[in-house]
């Protein structure tokens, strides 16, 4: 039976690791400042910042919608984003001179605050660690594959690294840091240290990245995780040439039909019908600790006022449940600001792993270049005696 060498678990772990580090290091980077992205939002822009002192509880987004369509009469409102209560909504809108804009709604004070027009800085930190702001192409993203592809190194270079560090788990009640031994010594030591310290977390970024990329897969294969929701049946639409083609069930009751429905509903994000077949779809979280704040959907007719389609945790298959409780896990949502402040921790740690995986690669690189280079000074300076 073949037996593999501790020499070519390390020489494998080291190929699994460097050939991307430096864009592996850049993912890691961009993810930690991602788990931050609300709160940094928070702190750089004042128009984001939903201001309270009165201590009122918030307006419907149905009111806030109005509010936008009060202001700009011929904005034509598609969707409605809520985040932290410390941040305000956002009302995406087109109008004539604007292709899309976003409106910065203070949901306890109804204030429009700002009108921008472009990506937020959640979605730029977003696009930037998820697909590396690569093009989509209809359902893909060589980005998307780039990065969540990553997960499979990952788990090799974990997998490899406790096979190559013999008795690791000694790290955790005796870790050694030899900071009189030289510079590589210090690197390995820290390197080991750190990479025993967040196996948890590693694995956890492996497994969801290698969900994203399952996920990828399906989508470029047109593959449906989860039902379309449903368009409005032709057959309940107003018959041409009616006078009044007013949807009879605004968004302010299609939000009430939802709530009763699921009366632990928090909405997130709230579609508006487009068109005259398209329907209100609204997602929103609950009280379900491991899902994400998508985790509840419902399509409600507008023509009807029927609930079309719904969808909650108790509901979901196996894929559903993995798409929903991914996010939470990969960014540290789970338990808000503490584990938030645990993934921000963990992910520099990860980012310094991949510095120092690298630094202690060249060290040895150079070193072993600069032997074989006095081997061959020294064979010259005899072949020349």
């Amino acid at each position: 039976m073949l037996k593999l060498s501790n020499r070519f678990w390390f020489v494998l772990h080291g190929w699994l690791s460097l050939p991307i580090w430096l864009v592996f290091c850049f993912v890691c980077l961009t993810g930690t400042i991602a788990v931050f992205s609300h709160e940094l939002t928070w702190l750089t822009n004042s128009a984001a910042r939903a201001n309270n002192p009165d201590n009122v509880p918030a307006l419907s987004a149905a009111v806030l919608v109005e509010k936008v369509q009060q202001a700009y009469p011929t904005a034509d409102v598609g969707t409605v984003m809520v985040f932290e209560p410390y941040l305000v909504n956002a009302v995406v809108f087109t109008d004539h001179d604007k292709p899309q804009a976003i409106a910065y709604v203070n949901q306890y004070s109804g204030e429009i605050q700002s009108v921008e027009q472009g990506i937020t800085f959640i979605g730029f930190m977003r696009a930037l660690h998820g697909w590396l702001m690569f093009p989509w192409h209809g359902s893909y993203s060589i980005g998307y594959y780039l990065v969540s592809g990553m997960a499979v190194l990952m788990l090799g270079s974990l997998i490899t690294g406790l096979v190559v560090y013999k008795h690791f788990w000694r790290a955790f009640t005796q870790p050694k840091i030899r900071t009189q031994q030289g510079q590589r010594t210090l690197l390995a030591d820290l390197h080991r240290l750190a990479g025993v310290w967040s196996i948890w977390f590693l694995l956890v970024m492996s497994l969801t990245g290698l969900w994203y990329l399952i996920q990828a897969i399906f989508w470029h294969a047109d593959i449906d995780i989860e039902p379309h929701p449903p368009l409005v049946n032709v057959a309940q639409l107003p018959a041409p040439g009616s006078e009044d083609l007013a949807r009879p069930v605004s968004f302010a009751q299609a939000l009430e039909k939802v709530q009763q429905l699921y009366p632990d509903f928090k909405p997130a994000y709230l579609h508006l019908p487009e068109h005259n077949r398209d329907m209100y779809i609204l997602s929103g979280g609950g009280d379900h600790v491991f899902y994400d704040q998508y985790a509840y959907r419902a399509s409600i007719n507008p023509w009807t006022g029927e609930v079309a389609s719904s969808r909650s945790p108790e509901q979901m298959t196996v894929l559903q449940t993995l798409t929903y409780i991914a996010d939470p896990l990969h960014y540290g949502t789970i338990g808000g600001i503490w584990t938030k402040i645990i993934w921000f921790v963990f992910g520099l740690v990860l980012t310094g792993m991949s510095i120092t995986g690298f630094m202690m690669w060249g060290l040895r690189t150079f070193k072993g270049a600069a032997k074989v280079r006095k081997a061959v000074d020294i064979d010259e300076l005899g072949e020349t005696v």
